[in-house]
């Protein structure tokens, strides 16, 4: 799977010979075995859909991200967000990542999708931060899970992934009995840092995992800057959809999720949804405009959200003024 902020790819020769292994990011990432089977999703005809690995389900390759986006305090209008996540369904998009860590994104996707009615025909993707109380303790993970799952209004949650690296082992162990037990149907591991990616590597080549989650920051650098010509060539009209496309032709790449607060924004993204996809000569052909652009080579260290400010939950709990 993979992750981009829309209101925001290099990885090392090691790190590109594991995602070659798996498919959902920031871009989620999928990793090839059999599940059961999952319930279907309605979705429009027309749409780019792509298969997770391990099972053969097909999902559209467009999902949507709520890292700090979603997270709104109590009491602050959040109507907005009720339309993004409309406009994301209507378009085809089913798709949705979140975390206890992103405050109140949680509580806003069970509201919005319990009162569009659209809860059961939802991909929820989620993650467990947490180390417990010694080496092998899953009683947080365990309290963790139960949380996400009121907060959702679910008894069942699609993608749980492993945010933590630090106890994974444990983690992953408890969502094996987790996805015995019906209460989730794929595990995945994630994280936003580049410098962490090794550490998942090995969980992927062992055929862990069905899911791995990565995240590129790119809008940044091509502020105020024209599309190349060539871009109409696959439908693009953005530089979102131009993205988007280059990220979900990877064979590797189940799903990108980008994330916005802005309807009109989420609007774009879901366009990508739709029409051509690169085949590997326009691919490498939009790889090489982009060397072009200064600072390409250093996207992996831009912040998530430059000059964005999120004033929610997560905001309130950080000592930075």
């Amino acid at each position: 799977m993979k992750d981009i902020n829309r209101d925001e790819a290099t990885v090392d020769t090691s790190r590109r010979n594991a995602l070659k292994v798996v498919g959902l990011g920031s871009a989620a990432m999928v990793v090839p075995g059999l599940l059961r089977t999952a319930p279907a999703l309605a979705i429009p005809a027309d749409l780019i859909m792509k298969p997770i690995p391990r099972t053969g389900e097909k999902v559209p390759a467009i999902g949507l991200g709520t890292h700090m986006t979603f997270d709104i305090k109590p009491g602050k209008p959040r109507e907005h967000l009720g339309e993004v996540m409309k406009i994301f369904f209507d378009g085809g998009g089913r798709i949705i990542d979140t975390s206890p860590l992103y405050g109140m994104a949680e509580v806003s996707i069970g509201d919005f999708a319990t009162a569009l009615g659209i809860n059961k025909d939802l991909f929820i993707a989620d993650k467990i931060w947490v180390t417990g109380e010694w080496l092998g303790d899953d009683s947080h993970a365990q309290r963790q899970l139960q949380r996400s799952m009121e907060r959702l209004w679910r008894d069942q949650i699609d993608l749980m992934q492993v945010h933590s690296l630090v106890n994974a082992r444990t983690v992953i162990r408890a969502m094996q009995d987790w996805k015995q037990d019906g209460k989730i149907r794929y595990i995945g591991a994630s994280h936003h840092q580049p410098s962490y990616y090794h550490l998942m590597a090995p969980l992927i080549e062992k055929g862990t995992l069905d899911f791995a989650q990565v995240r590129a920051r790119l809008f940044q650098i091509v502020k105020g800057r024209p599309l190349p010509d060539f871009a109409g060539e696959i439908g693009c009209e953005s530089w979102g959809q131009f993205f988007l496309k280059w990220i979900i032709s990877h064979p590797a790449v189940t799903c990108a999720i980008p994330a916005t607060t802005n309807p009109k924004h989420q609007t774009d993204n879901i366009g990508a949804l739709k029409g051509l996809l690169p085949d590997k000569e326009m691919r490498n052909r939009m790889l090489a405009h982009m060397q072009t652009i200064p600072d390409f080579d250093k996207i992996a260290n831009l912040p998530a959200y430059p000059g964005k400010i999120f004033d929610g939950v997560v905001k309130r709990g950080s000592r930075k003024p």
